[in-house]
């Protein structure tokens, strides 16, 4: 395989046509080799237009999700980002890139020590990951100026919307399956937070997460 002619192809064929046209963005995406953070098992589907399985079940989003989210972020260097989900890593790199700091959080032992050895080896220090419950953020290290969800949800926890700084974003994907939104947050003030519907997808749930209660005949 021709890896750059892959990561190219899957730039030019799968993300620039997903509306992520950020130039910024579309550099980073070059840059960062996705193939570090991908099992060797499965390194001939880094570039495909895919979910990649990491194991005990979990996956990395499809480019095109991910570089969608991380464009809608709007991440800035001088900003501190809250991450839920690390998998094995590379959205986490993706942010570090372009965040002053960044915190990860997964819940699986074993993947954290994935996302922390994929991290180091790419040369991210300002790249922490921290192994606990997502759901319940990261309130010790808040409040952030970012937080992005690298997988679905039911409803958005408080907790987490809590722990955004006043301007701060929260992009995530919430909703039942078939019918999933990634949405962008923002709190204008203390009390008040503006929503923005971004597109229409299905990516598998985060773990923790409670489940909205479905109303029965």
């Amino acid at each position: 395989m021709n890896i750059e002619q892959a990561r190219f192809n899957m730039i030019e064929q799968q993300i620039r046509p997903w509306d992520v046209l950020d130039t910024a963005v579309l550099e980073l995406l070059a840059r960062v080799k996705r193939e570090d953070f991908v099992p060797p098992a499965c390194r001939a589907l880094a570039f495909v237009d895919t979910e990649v399985p990491l194991g005990d079940g979990q996956c990395m989003l499809a480019p095109r999700v991910e570089a969608r989210l991380l464009q809608e972020a709007k991440v800035q260097k001088h900003e501190t980002v809250l991450e839920i989900g690390a998998g094995s890593g590379f959205m986490a790199a993706l942010l570090g890139h372009r965040a002053q700091r960044v915190f990860t959080i997964e819940c699986r032992p074993a993947l954290a020590q994935v996302a922390a050895h994929n991290l180091r080896n790419a040369g991210l220090s300002n790249v922490t990951v921290v192994q606990g419950d997502g759901s319940q953020g990261l309130a010790a290290e808040g409040p952030f100026d970012v937080i992005v969800l690298s997988g679905s949800v039911g409803t958005l926890p408080d907790a987490l919307l809590k722990q955004l700084k006043v301007g701060g974003r929260l992009v995530a994907v919430e909703g039942q399956e078939p019918n999933m939104i990634a949405r962008l947050v923002t709190r204008q003030t203390e009390t008040a937070y503006t929503t923005t519907d971004l597109f229409d997808t299905v990516v598998p749930r985060l773990d923790g997460f409670s489940e909205p209660t479905r109303f029965r005949f």
